[in-house]
């Protein structure tokens, strides 16, 4: 019992946390999300729009872009994030010249959560009233114009709650990635409060990343409700 007020005790000391530590670690999480969130949504986006499209079009030649573009987002969300790291080591080290710190990170990030996104944006534009798309059709409105004017505002309530999932997921992967030497308050609760045993630091870590993850999900629910138009 003694043991375990001992650690208890511990634990809310604070007395290893270094601050200014937990505040690199914090922009550098805030850093690797916002980035790989960015490029997420562009990707996902793109991916989703082309399987909303090519999935509901009657022409010959949009199967097999469905086909190959439904295989690949499943095949890269089948993969767990940790071995989606390893396997992109040779890749991420091409184009980022690392794959340490958080410049290393951000390849795994960005492909690892682009097909999540893009299903929730096929998902998105699937609820939309198909009434709308065929008056959009009927008056003659090209491809683009359908993309731009209908199916992008139509959905952008579901696309906004999308991302902020997406969002939060990418919290939660870039603590994964810390743990393999990515940086970020993931590498912080780790290396410093798991391996040295300095689980107040881990509590803090801990607790910055949940503040961070409820400000996403606040500015997600935010957002969304000012665009629905319902």
């Amino acid at each position: 019992m003694n043991e375990f007020f001992q650690a208890f005790s511990d634990m809310f000391s604070f007395e290893n946390v270094k601050w200014d530590v937990v505040w690199e670690a914090t922009v550098d999480t805030i850093y690797m999300t916002a980035i790989a969130t960015f490029f997420t949504l562009i990707i996902g986006l793109v991916l989703g729009i082309i399987l909303f499209l090519s999935d509901k079009s009657d022409n010959t030649g949009s199967q097999p872009v469905y086909g190959v573009t439904a295989f690949l987002v499943n095949l890269f969300r089948a993969i767990p994030f940790i071995i989606l790291i390893i396997l992109l080591i040779p890749f991420t080290k091409a184009i980022m010249g690392t794959i340490m710190g958080v410049q290393g990170a951000l390849p795994a990030l960005i492909i690892g959560a682009s097909p999540f996104y893009a299903r929730l944006v096929e998902i998105g534009l699937k609820e939309i009233d198909k009434g709308v798309i065929e008056a959009a059709e009927s008056m003659g409105a090209n491809t683009w114009t359908i993309i731009w004017k209908v199916l992008i505002p139509e959905s952008m309530p579901a696309l906004i709650s999308g991302i902020t999932v997406t969002a939060i997921m990418l919290v939660g992967s870039t603590a994964i990635a810390g743990v393999i030497g990515a940086g970020g308050l993931g590498n912080l609760a780790y290396m410093v409060g798991f391996t040295r045993n300095q689980s107040d630091v881990t509590l803090v870590a801990t607790i910055v990343i949940l503040i961070i993850v409820f400000i996403i999900q606040f500015a997600g629910d935010f957002l969304a409700k000012a665009v629905d138009k319902r």
